[in-house]
């Protein structure tokens, strides 16, 4: 590997890195606006020029690889001074609109002007060249020509990554704006990431624009929960609510990006239609409760007979619990594990999986998942004492006919989710838990790679995450562990299933941990 110096300080690096890359190895930022990992090298920005021993002119690092003995300088006075220039330039026709602008607060024009510029515009606002404002290109993006730097990461995310082509730059000179090709729309499934990659306030979220100041949110790493595919995130939040995903980089799974239906699928995690509190049916009204109502008389329930249903949107450890409670203390193993999407739903050869469930291969890992015929026969055959529904609603597996067939068949329903549906509507015990963003947690996707999800915020109203609620269930059956957190549940999933041997939340850490290769 070639070894290279950075402003007085050596490292060795891959074979194929250029200087930005390399120089990010030692904690160096070499401001840029067109490079992007992800993408071709433009080098149109000419931001990232640095000075390279033995060249006469300064050089952009970018469009730099490394080789053995190369001695780069990125903070001299020339750079400096280069670099000044080109952000002069760039913000010759900027609108100066900063103060109500979305990208405030994470725009690298504002950054790098603060870092090298820091000097008033020699261009009266009247005499700047004035573009398209508040476009709208598509279903989720808005276009400020007067904000764009034309670094140009934008058209060739649509030409190389989407191979879509939407975008393009038209007219000449200072006139030259991106815009749209005749005819054409924005419109494809990951269009949404043209805004997170615009390094200023060109190209705007619809769904996030004016609703909050980003300095105000809260980020919590976590893994989409939309389909199996199971992208890494951020979960920009405030006081509880979720004001947008974002794609977090994992080379293992999705890279920088993320499709726009997971990244739209935040809203189904709040609004009117959580459950805050315990509730318990009776022939004439349904009564709120408390906690300690529900773990007296949902155990003694359980214990009349009863069989579980858990569905692929609950976690490794909530799985391995019903697990140990319907297979263990219970002694019945009558726990069916169920994957369910709609027949019509989105896939392609990218992100998008047409298993709709965050965690179908963690259920077939602890070996609970049962085809859906199957358990849609083992549901309306026979008769039953109690059902416990965990983490869905049965309504679209059964259809509406079904489910109200199941709940004549079915003398004591109880049910557990995070928000209302045709199920817990029928059930005569409804218990509220938490949603993937309020708990601790992991998930497996479709490549077999176990992920962390994590309590970004607590629960809301009497909710509580569904790994306590089953903890505190299997104590009452007489269960001996005592699990204080969703991280003990996991180091006794991982010590009791061949498959998660070793992991531990540590191992798991950012980047997820793939299943050991077990027969089962």
């Amino acid at each position: 590997m070639p070894k290279v110096e950075i402003d007085g300080r050596q490292v060795e690096v891959e074979e194929g890195l250029n200087v930005i890359q390399a120089a990010e190895r030692l904690g160096i930022e070499i401001p840029h606006y067109c490079y992007h990992p992800g993408l071709s090298i433009a080098g149109n920005c000419r931001m990232c020029l640095v000075e390279i021993d033995k060249v006469p002119k300064l050089q952009i690092a970018c469009n730099t690889r490394v080789s053995e003995g190369l001695v780069v300088r990125t903070q001299t006075e020339r750079v400096r001074r280069a670099r000044q220039a080109v952000l002069e330039f760039l913000l010759v026709n900027h609108p100066i609109d900063c103060p109500v602008c979305d990208q405030a607060g994470e725009c690298k024009l504002q950054d790098y002007y603060m870092d090298y510029d820091l000097e008033p515009s020699r261009v009266p606002l009247e005499e700047k060249v004035h573009k398209g404002k508040a476009l709208d290109i598509g279903p989720l993006v808005m276009l400020d020509q007067e904000r764009c730097i034309l670094c140009t990461r934008c058209v060739r995310f649509c030409d190389e990554v989407t191979k879509t082509g939407e975008l393009g730059l038209f007219e000449r000179g200072d006139h030259v704006t991106i815009d749209l090709f005749p005819g054409r729309r924005l419109d494809n499934p990951y269009s949404g990431n043209v805004v997170d990659i615009c390094p200023v306030g060109a190209l705007t979220s619809k769904d996030f624009r004016f609703r909050a100041r980003v300095w105000y949110l809260q980020r919590t790493p976590s893994v989409c929960p939309t389909c199996a595919t199971g992208c890494n995130i951020d979960i920009h939040h405030l006081r509880g609510r979720i004001y947008r995903f974002r794609p977090r980089y994992n080379p293992d799974v999705n890279t920088w990006w993320m499709c726009d239906e997971g990244r739209l699928g935040y809203r189904a995690y709040q609004g009117e239609q959580r459950i805050l509190e315990p509730f318990r049916r009776d022939a004439e009204s349904v009564l709120r409760c408390d906690w300690e109502t529900v773990l007296a008389e949902v155990p003694r329930l359980l214990r009349e007979g009863a069989e579980a249903v858990v569905f692929a949107r609950a976690t490794n450890e909530e799985a391995y619990l019903l697990r140990e409670i319907f297979g263990k203390l219970l002694g019945g193993g009558n726990l069916h594990g169920v994957s369910w999407s709609p027949e019509n739903a989105s896939r392609d050869d990218f992100l998008r999986d047409a298993d709709k469930n965050p965690n179908t291969r963690g259920l077939a890992a602890l070996g609970v998942l049962v085809p859906v015929e199957a358990l849609r026969r083992a549901l309306l055959e026979g008769r039953r004492d109690v059902l416990f529904v965990f983490g869905g609603d049965l309504e679209p597996v059964l259809g509406p006919e079904g489910l109200r067939e199941l709940r004549r068949k079915t003398r004591v329903l109880v049910a557990a989710d995070f928000r209302g549906h045709a199920t817990l509507a029928q059930a005569d015990w409804a218990l509220p838990v938490a949603s993937f963003a309020e708990t601790d947690g992991t998930f497996t996707n479709r490549g077999g790679r176990v992920q962390r999800i994590r309590e970004a915020f607590p629960p809301p109203g009497n909710a509580r995450p569904g790994w306590w609620v089953l903890a505190r269930i299997a104590e009452r059956l007489g269960s001996p562990k005592r699990f204080a957190t969703a991280e003990e549940v996991f180091a006794e999933l991982a010590a009791a299933e061949p498959a998660f041997s070793g992991m531990s939340y540590a191992t798991v850490g950012e980047r997820g941990c793939p299943l050991a290769a077990v027969d089962r």
